[in-house]
């Protein structure tokens, strides 16, 4: 189905929300937003079929493999249209440090999927959680372990940035060029782990993570039957 115009009606939306991106992932689920539903501000796409393009990219290069490997995966932040982007900027400007986003300019091509940025280049953001990885993280405090995992293991990712906060992250995919960088951010500080500019990018990495190998029953939760 078409969406080349302007969703304006409930009908269409949900019909929007029923296209599958991926095996597991529908664009329903990337449409959630606290700050819209909160202040009343629609996240709808201005340019739907390139959502869909860009959702299907993030939902196949990036969370299948996630979520074969590690299981279910849960989406914390993913599309935000313009309207909501620039309200929830313009929010965090005034003082309201819950709606921490960026301006929309800074937000292209990453969480405004069908805005290209400066350059002109697509891409893509989404903020996930593992929940297989928490136990593991409520233990060490680590986020390195899985950082790692993902630099090896998923070949389309552009960007992550870590968070404090469940071991939340950022995964980009991009079609333009980038370093693959890899950040941990815990305001007001930043880091960086790694990159292609860096050394520590190159090589082996398994024996960094291989107490969370997918499998393991020490990183694996439970399953618990009633």
């Amino acid at each position: 189905m078409s969406y080349s115009l302007p969703i304006r009606d409930v009908a269409s939306l949900t019909q929007f929300g029923r296209e599958r991106l991926s095996e597991h992932f529908f664009m329903r689920e990337m449409l959630y937003s606290e700050v819209g539903n909160v202040h009343g501000v629609a996240n709808i796409p201005v340019k739907p079929d390139l959502a869909l393009q860009i959702g299907r990219k993030l939902a196949t290069r990036l969370l299948e493999p996630l979520r074969q490997a590690f299981g279910h995966v849960s989406v914390r932040s993913a599309y935000r249209s313009p309207t909501l982007n620039a309200f929830c900027n313009a929010r965090y400007v005034s003082g309201d440090t819950a709606c921490w986003c960026t301006d929309n300019a800074s937000n292209a091509a990453k969480h405004i999927w069908d805005l290209p940025d400066e350059h002109g280049f697509h891409g893509g953001t989404i903020t996930v959680v593992i929940p297989s990885y928490l136990d593991h993280y409520e233990r060490t405090g680590d986020y390195r372990p899985l950082a790692w995992w993902i630099r090896d293991h998923i070949e389309d990712y552009a960007e992550l940035i870590f968070f404090r906060k469940l071991c939340a992250f950022n995964i980009r995919w991009y079609e333009g060029p980038n370093t693959k960088a890899i950040w941990r951010n815990d305001p007001p500080t930043r880091e960086q782990l790694t990159g292609s500019e860096m050394a520590n990018f190159y090589g082996d990495h398994s024996a960094l993570y291989q107490d969370i190998t997918p499998g393991r029953q020490s990183f694996i939760s439970p399953v618990f039957v009633c």
